[in-house]
């Protein structure tokens, strides 16, 4: 990380910089754009498409520049970037197709949608940096594909806690020690939360109320630990990973597995089986409740035993299993830098190693009846959970990707596991196409691993 900025000050110098084109501008998005805008030399935010053109418009307001271009056609847009001014559009099509822009940056949360802007900008031979962990969980791995004939990159980003994970995976690897666990801290998960408890949050960070919902849910967890999970080869140890909750559960937890228990992420190490996580290939799993937090948190183990007497020396304590965290995740604030490293260095911050490890499956969150179509992620209905590919497809499990709009064929009982019996799919959706393709293209990986 530390040589993208001597990289993008190199670029400013040269007046050549990297030039980015932004799909979506709500909370996350006009944080990324005041962000580049202000902070980030050797780069330049040249458009930004929302249906809204005045939500577009706001991005750059907000970042303090006033003189916006709204254009219509790829010829106006190439035009605008010629001259040095910043574009504005409805149409996001416009920008996977305007010469003179280097990478996309998908920062929507939606599927059906993404997956348009994402196939479209791989045509054109552009890369893109997904802020969107609902796409890469749902049709991540089919992507890659598309993404690697076409000579781009397609990759998660730093800052959200899977390409923080991502990122401390990769150093405790560089130092000779083995993953065995990729963890998300959290300070909540209630699966039955909706858009009526969390609104009051909401309206206080000015945050879109069902992604809210998703986070508290546990569905935003269950996709970003199945990206990091298919990222890196891991796995789950059982449906919904074990997400220990000391919140609730701290006396109990700590009884348990005998702990020494200070409320920090360090002392969780003796929690777990080695021989069942080096079995399991490693998991990815979650905490609640746990210091620091927000953070993340990789656990490693180490062969050598005279590395295991520095890492003593070094207060990481006796092993088998020594502790790395890093104790916030900046979101925005990092996500020119994955840009950076994607259009520089072709370096992927996080992407699916080949065929998804991990699953997130469509789970009742309420009674449900037959005739009802199913909302949208972080709504009434449903919620999130990670599974394996292996059991997902062998059962036919839901994807909570797919799972908006559908219409229920039957009743299903709260915390039941929808199945694709259990739903009739819209018709004519691209991500149900592409979802059936990666099943298909990844069937005989699947069947080989399940030997």
């Amino acid at each position: 990380m530390i040589i993208v900025d001597t990289a993008l000050q190199s670029r400013a110098e040269a007046g050549n910089p990297v030039r980015v084109g932004m799909i979506g501008s709500g909370f996350m998005g006009r944080g990324i754009a005041n962000q580049m805008i202000n902070s980030v030399p050797g780069m330049e935010l040249v458009a930004v498409f929302n249906r809204n053109v005045a939500k577009a418009k706001q991005a750059y307001t907000e970042a303090g520049i006033e003189d916006v271009r709204e254009v219509k056609t790829v010829e106006e847009l190439e035009e605008a970037i010629r001259q040095g001014k910043s574009a504005v559009t409805d149409d996001a099509m416009l920008l996977c197709r305007a010469e003179g822009i280097d990478a996309l940056i998908e920062v929507t949360g939606s599927i059906e949608f993404a997956a348009h802007v994402v196939l479209e900008a791989f045509a054109h031979k552009k890369h893109v940096v997904l802020m969107n962990a609902e796409l890469d969980g749902t049709i991540g791995p089919i992507l890659k594909v598309y993404a690697d004939k076409a000579g781009v990159v397609l990759s998660a980003c730093d800052g959200d806690q899977p390409g923080v994970q991502a990122n401390l995976y990769r150093f405790v690897k560089s130092i000779g020690l083995t993953p065995l666990i990729c963890g998300n801290i959290k300070g909540l998960q209630d699966p039955y939360r909706n858009p009526t408890t969390q609104e009051g949050f909401a309206k206080q960070w000015g945050q879109n109320v069902y992604m809210v919902t998703s986070f508290a849910d546990g569905t935003k967890i269950s996709f970003e630990q199945a990206i990091v999970a298919n990222a890196t080869g891991m796995t789950v140890a059982k449906r919904g990973m074990l997400g220990y909750d000391f919140r609730l559960h701290a006396d109990e937890l700590t009884e348990k597995f005998n702990l020494n228990y200070t409320g920090h992420i360090d002392d969780l190490t003796k929690m777990y089986d080695v021989d069942q996580l080096k079995a399991l290939g490693g998991i990815v799993d979650y905490v609640v409740g746990v210091k620091p937090g927000p953070g993340v948190f990789v656990f490693g183990t180490h062969d050598d035993p005279k590395q295991k007497h520095y890492l003593n020396l070094y207060k990481l304590g006796e092993g088998p299993l020594y502790s790395f965290y890093t104790p916030y995740h900046l979101c925005h604030f990092e996500v020119p830098l994955s840009v950076a490293r994607v259009v520089l260095f072709k370096d992927v911050v996080l992407a699916p190693l080949g065929a998804p490890r991990v699953d997130v499956v469509t789970t009742a969150k309420i009674d449900l009846k037959a005739g009802e179509t199913i909302d949208e992620i972080g709504g009434y209905m449903t919620y999130g959970q990670c599974e394996t590919s292996e059991i997902t497809q062998a059962e036919r499990l839901l994807p909570m990707g797919l799972a908006a709009g559908c219409r229920l064929k039957r009743d299903v009982a709260k915390d039941q596991v929808l199945t694709y019996e259990d739903v009739e799919l819209p018709q004519g959706r691209l991500c149900d196409k592409l979802r059936a393709e990666q099943d298909a293209y990844f069937a005989p990986a699947a069947q080989l691993a399940a030997v």
